[in-house]
C-alpha cells in the first residue's frame, strides 16, 4: 500500500487519506550510513517523541507497540511491519496499524539518495479506526498526525 520499495508512489487508493512528505536530512556517505542504520532501528519514531518496545532492527512480520504521550494521556499504537527495503540507494520500512491503534492504515519511512543528497520520505494512508473513542476523535488525530510528520522529517538530521 505505501510501497516503500517504489520511487514513485501510485495514487490509486481512494479509501484512505494519503500523504507523502519529504525533506533533505544531509549529504554524503557518512550521513547515508548513519540515517540508513537509524531508520531501521525505529529512530524516526523515537527521536520524534514516541517510545517503541523493540530494541532491534525492523524485520518484516515484527509486531511492535509504539507509545505516544500527550500531556498525561498515554496512547498505545500496536503495529506490524509489512515491508522492509534495503537497496543501494533506498532503505526503509512500512507498518500497518493493528486493532487498538487510534487510526487505521499504513505508514512508511524511506531514506533515499540521489547523488550526494540524502532524503527522508514519509508516506501514510489513514482512515478512521473502527473503535471508539478513536473514531470520534479522528479530526483531532489528523492534526496530531501532521505534527508528527513534521517531527519525523527532522528526526534523522
Amino acid at each position: 500500500m505505501t510501497s516503500p520499495e517504489l520511487r514513485d508512489w501510485p495514487s490509486s487508493d481512494r479509501v484512505y487519506r494519503r500523504s507523502e512528505v519529504s525533506a533533505v536530512v544531509g549529504r554524503g556517505d557518512a550521513v547515508w550510513e548513519r540515517v540508513t542504520r537509524d531508520v531501521l532501528c525505529w529512530r524516526v519514531k523515537t527521536a520524534s517523541g514516541f517510545a517503541v518496545d523493540s530494541t532491534g532492527p525492523v524485520s518484516q512480520g515484527d509486531r511492535v507497540v509504539v507509545t505516544a504521550r500527550l500531556l498525561k494521556v498515554i496512547v498505545v499504537e500496536p503495529v506490524e511491519v509489512v515491508a522492509v527495503v534495503k537497496e543501494l540507494d533506498r532503505v526503509g520500512f512500512a507498518y500497518r496499524t493493528m486493532p487498538g491503534h487510534p487510526v487505521s492504515g499504513e505508514e512508511a519511512f524511506i531514506v533515499h539518495r540521489r547523488g550526494d543528497e540524502v532524503r527522508l520520505t514519509v508516506r501514510s494512508l489513514t482512515r478512521r479506526a473502527p473503535q471508539q473513542p478513536w473514531r470520534a476523535l479522528y479530526p483531532l488525530l489528523l492534526i496530531a498526525q501532521r505534527i508528527a510528520r513534521r517531527r519525523y522529517l527532522r528526526s534523522l538530521r
